[in-house]
């Protein structure tokens, strides 16, 4: 995804500056949502130099999230023509190991899939993890409140969704930062600026990954656990059941969507929060409105920022023609931010009422994992407020991580009152 800049449209409104929409650039990174608002008054409906469109209007992106004409990018084939294109590496081993991700599937394979596996990420079945994922919280929280600072990325948001996920599944304690580092090299893949050596070190992950969950699953086969990975073993649904490869697929995409929207969530409502400080002292005297907070900082700096759909036909948006074959950017965080569906749009504000945000995508892909996420973030931004006394950010400019369709800290360095030892 390029640079995109366009003045016609502009001229049209009477309006002297061009638009530059750059996604690469540190201003952008920074704080995209100006750049979103400039877009979606001036040409809501943008066409790149390479074809591709970008959505900014809320009644637009939800629009194509549920239109069945528009399918999913397939990443695999991405990954095959990376694969051919430079140096003629082989990553056939990662192309293969995401060739099941639900995020990449249109019906009827999305459809079997999801069906199969949906019971077990709903709200009812996840809520009965609180208890686990709390636990998991405090153990993390006990290593860092005796010290009175602490980065809240690394050393809190990273391991948290992992080590939860990890535990569901049933995965040894002592493996549990193996699959921790396995996530973060594989999280790359959503990242279109991965170099070659990124590709070779995920291609070579896949392998370890994949053949790793081969050995668990042959375990579980012969003695079915209560955990996450035999169910999925056991589930069933008229006759019909996961393949190996297909459990693989499903727990692979699980520890990768764990490292970027649940780290995400975490990380950037505690900047929100520690930036509103008034808010976060009303959660600390309120703790019911976690819930309402959690769903504010979605649609306020939405964890993950652009989703990418392709037109199966000729399609109308608006006065625009789509052609088949051609990419949608529905950039999720501008229709979050659109004054159109949001009062005041840019105002953080964690009691805002009917908050229909777009954070999880919409329609058919509408993000499986949403419940797990909510309630990992709600659990883990309560207990840091409630813990860690006199909670402060303690860097004025936190800097993002060079991530186009992520919106993701690379630090958030914190101070507060350290626990006297007893």
């Amino acid at each position: 995804m390029e640079p995109i800049a366009n003045t016609n449209k502009t001229q049209k409104l009477g309006i002297q500056k061009s638009i530059r929409f750059n996604p690469y650039d540190p201003k952008f990174q920074a704080n995209p949502y100006p750049f979103y608002h400039n877009l979606r008054l001036v040409e809501p409906i943008h066409q790149s130099f390479t074809g591709m469109w970008v959505i900014t209007r809320y009644a637009d992106a939800k629009a194509v999230l549920r239109d069945s004409r528009f399918c999913v990018n397939k990443m695999q084939k991405n990954v095959k023509q990376k694969s051919h294109s430079l140096e003629q590496r082989d990553f056939n081993t990662l192309a293969q190991a995401i060739d099941k991700w639900l995020i990449y599937l249109d019906p009827p394979e999305h459809t079997r899939l999801r069906g199969l596996i949906s019971k077990a990420f709903s709200s009812t079945s996840v809520n009965f993890l609180r208890p686990q994922i709390q636990k998991i919280t405090d153990e993390l929280i006990s290593k860092v409140r005796h010290k009175g600072f602490m980065d809240i990325i690394s050393e809190f948001a990273c391991p948290l969704p992992c080590n939860v996920i990890a535990a569901i599944l049933g995965i040894p304690v002592e493996d549990w930062l193996q699959l921790y580092h396995w996530s973060d090299k594989l999280s790359n893949i959503l990242d279109p600026l991965s170099s070659l050596e990124d590709y070779e070190q995920m291609n070579t992950v896949a392998l370890e990954f994949t053949n790793y969950f081969k050995s668990l699953i042959a375990q579980r086969q012969k003695s079915p656990q209560q955990d996450l990975l035999s169910a999925l073993i056991t589930v069933k649904e008229q006759n019909n059941k996961l393949s190996e490869d297909e459990i693989i697929s499903v727990c692979m995409l699980l520890f990768l969507t764990g490292e970027e929207t649940t780290v995400n969530l975490i990380g950037n409502g505690m900047l929100a929060l520690l930036s509103h400080p008034e808010q976060m002292q009303q959660i600390k005297t309120q703790p019911m409105l976690i819930q309402s907070a959690v769903e504010e900082i979605l649609r306020y700096d939405s964890p993950i920022q652009i989703t990418t759909r392709v037109a199966t036909e000729d399609i109308v948006i608006d006065d625009v023609t789509v052609r088949c074959g051609e990419k949608v950017l529905v950039v999720l965080g501008a229709a979050n931010r659109d004054p159109a569906q949001f009062p005041e749009p840019d105002c953080f504000d964690i009691t805002r009422v009917n908050n229909n945000h777009l954070a999880f995508a919409d329609g058919i892909h509408y993000c499986l994992g949403a419940a797990l996420t909510r309630i990992e973030a709600e659990i883990a931004i309560n207990t840091l407020i409630q813990q860690l006394p006199d909670l402060k950010l303690s860097q004025d400019q936190p800097e993002w991580r060079n991530k186009v369709a992520f919106r993701s800290l690379k630090a958030l360095p914190v101070t507060f009152t350290p626990a006297v030892p007893v």
